[in-house]
């Protein structure tokens, strides 16, 4: 089991920038697969970026060119850079961590918020 804290959240203007990070309770290198992931209301939880133990990332294509995901092995720590926020960016955004050992483990944060508004 992963433990998970999030943080980062709040309210910014349109345009705007915010960093988001999640804490691990285990070295992240020891997870194949950490990513972020965000739901609006009404709608699904949906794929913003991932990074693997490598370093190897993907972006879903409305945040490429804007948001930048990254870690730091020694904290335990992954961040999401947030760059021209639009108000359509506005969700709980999650932390999530996937291992693969005996079987697959998957474990989330509590989600932070963050608002996109005027």
């Amino acid at each position: 089991q992963v433990q998970l804290v999030e943080s980062g959240g709040g309210l910014v203007q349109p345009g705007g920038s915010l960093r988001l990070s999640c804490a691990a309770s285990v070295s992240i290198f020891s997870i194949n697969i950490m990513g972020w992931y965000r739901q609006a209301p009404g709608k699904q939880r949906e794929l913003v970026a991932t990074i693997t133990n490598i370093g190897r990332t993907d972006y879903a294509d409305f945040v490429k060119g804007r948001f930048t995901i990254s870690r730091d092995n020694a904290k335990n720590t992954v961040y999401l850079q947030m760059n021209s926020l639009k108000p359509e960016d506005s969700a709980v955004y999650y932390c999530n961590a996937e291992r693969y050992r005996h079987y697959k483990e998957e474990d989330w944060g509590q989600g932070t918020q963050v608002t996109v508004s005027s």
